[in-house]
């Protein structure tokens, strides 16, 4: 499988290129910043530069991918408007790079919280303002799409087991660790296309949770 990582030094996505890599498949790494780019080949990724917040073309950045994560991020320290110009407006930038290349298949990482950003205050309702509307804009791209929404994220040990439900009525963590391998377990399995699913610590083996949605 030929994959593209938009935020490719992002946590989650150096977790994600490593597994990747690691089984064979063949990775790009979106960078913005060529100081990444080590880091990012390190994890066993090709490393490419391309700033989802700019105007450049990512039409050759995407080119012949089989699939495209997004796994960019504003960062925490951010401002509102930057959640809205990366979370939401680099998201858009690759749904369409993804479909003006013909590439069928987009997984986005959002978070729980973005279907009521409402209910959240100051900068965190931003975010989930932002990740909201870019869940929306892939519903509605036409491209064969899956939504993971974790909790808040840990840099615990992954342990294997998750707990994965449309809707899991409680809040709580889940390792980037957990995060990456359940990315991996969407991009093999053709049930997820079309489905938004949130993802904390649990009890179920990745590979189960991911084939029972």
């Amino acid at each position: 499988m030929d994959v593209v990582i938009g935020g490719g030094h992002g946590q989650i996505a150096l977790r994600l290129e490593r597994l990747l890599a690691g089984r064979g498949d063949n990775v790009r790494g979106l960078v913005r910043n060529p100081d990444h780019f080590d880091d990012v080949s390190a994890a066993g990724a090709q490393p490419v530069l391309a700033d989802l917040e700019s105007d450049v073309e990512l039409g050759p950045a995407v080119a012949g991918a089989d699939a495209v994560v997004f796994a960019a991020g504003a960062g925490a320290g951010s401002g509102s408007e930057r959640k809205r110009t990366m979370d939401l407006g680099g998201a858009v930038r690759l749904i369409e790079a993804a479909k003006d290349a013909g590439i069928g298949r987009y997984v986005i990482v959002s978070s729980m919280g973005a279907d009521h950003p409402e209910q959240a205050s100051g900068g965190f309702r931003a975010y989930l303002a932002a990740k909201s509307k870019a869940d929306n804009a892939l519903r509605e791209s036409g491209l064969d799409y899956t939504i993971v929404r974790p909790g808040s994220l840990s840099d615990d040990p992954g342990t294997g087991t998750v707990d994965i439900s449309e809707r899991l009525g409680r809040r709580g963590q889940v390792p980037r660790d957990d995060v990456a391998a359940v990315l991996v377990a969407v991009l093999d399995a053709p049930n997820t296309v079309g489905k938004t699913f949130e993802l904390l610590s649990g009890s179920t083996p990745i590979a189960d949770a991911v084939r029972a949605l």
